[in-house]
C-alpha cells in the first residue's frame, strides 16, 4: 500500500502483472452554464479504482489543460512533485486526476461529481503541495464528510492550525524533514500533529537544488518520490 493512504486504506493485493499508467483528457465536468473544468485522469483500470487521488500542483496552480488536434495532452506543472509523480501513485486499484489548483468549493464539488458519477464505488482523496495546500485546508473544513479524505503535502504554514480532531473525512499530513522553504515550515505541520493527532509521515532523503521552495528542493520531495509513495 502506498505510504500516504498507509493509514486509510484497506489492504491492497500484489499487481502480477502490472500494466503501464496511461494520461487521458476528461472534460466531462461542467458549471451549469456549460464552461469546463478539464483535467487529466491517469488510470490502468479505467472501469474500477478503488481510489481517487485528485492532485493539484503548488505554486500558481495552473495546468491550462488542453487536448491538442492531434489528440495529444498539453499542460503545464508537469515537473511539480504531485504531478510529475503521478504515474507512482498510479496502479490497478488507483487512479489520479490531475487539476488545477484553486479552492473554489463549487468547483471541486462538480469534479467530485462528475468522478462519482463514472465511479461511484471509489474512495475519493483531495491532495495539495505547497501553496495548494491551502485549497486543500479550506475544502477541508467546508467539504467534511463529502470525499473520504484530504492529504496536505508539504503544507504551508497554515496547517499548523487546522483542527481535524472531529472531522468525519480523514486527514494525512506529508512533510519533508529539511523542507527549507519559508512558507512551508515542517515544525507547522508537526505542531498540527502535536496539537491535534493529525496523522503525519515526516520524510527525510533526497536532493536539494535550486530554489528552497521549488520542486526540485527537498520541498518536493526530490530525489525520494518512490520512497515516499512506495507498493509493497
Amino acid at each position: 500500500m502506498k505510504i500516504f493512504l498507509l493509514l486509510f486504506c484497506s489492504m491492497i493485493s500484489l499487481t502480477l502483472f502490472a500494466k503501464e499508467p496511461v494520461d487521458s483528457f476528461v472534460n466531462t465536468a461542467h458549471y451549469d452554464d456549460g464552461d469546463k473544468i478539464p483535467y487529466i485522469l491517469t488510470s490502468v483500470n479505467l472501469s474500477s479504482p478503488k481510489y481517487i487521488l485528485i492532485m493539484m500542483p503548488g505554486g500558481n496552480g495552473m495546468m491550462s489543460i488542453q487536448k491538442n488536434i492531434d489528440g495529444t495532452i498539453y499542460f503545464q506543472s508537469g515537473g511539480n512533485f504531485l504531478i510529475r509523480s503521478r504515474a507512482i501513485f498510479t496502479d490497478d486499484e488507483f487512479s489520479t486526476i490531475s487539476i488545477d489548483g484553486d479552492r473554489s468549493i463549487k468547483r471541486m464539488r462538480i469534479v467530485v461529481r462528475d468522478l462519482k458519477s463514472k465511479f461511484p464505488n471509489a474512495q475519493i482523496y483531495i491532495v495539495g503541495t505547497s501553496r495548494s495546500t491551502l485549497a486543500t485546508i479550506y475544502q477541508s473544513e467546508n467539504m467534511d464528510g463529502e470525499v473520504t479524505g484530504f492529504i496536505h503535502t508539504a503544507s504551508m504554514s497554515a496547517i499548523g492550525g487546522l483542527d481535524t480532531r472531529k472531522s468525519k473525512s480523514r486527514h494525512l499530513i506529508v512533510a519533508h524533514k529539511y523542507d527549507e522553504c519559508r512558507l512551508t515550515p515542517p515544525s507547522s505541520s508537526l505542531e498540527n500533529n502535536r496539537r491535534y493527532g493529525t496523522d503525519l509521515i515526516l520524510m527525510e532523503g533526497g536532493v536539494t537544488e535550486g530554489d528552497p521552495c521549488q520542486a526540485l528542493g527537498y520541498h518536493g520531495f526530490n530525489g525520494i518520490e518512490t520512497e515516499t509513495i512506495p507498493k509493497n
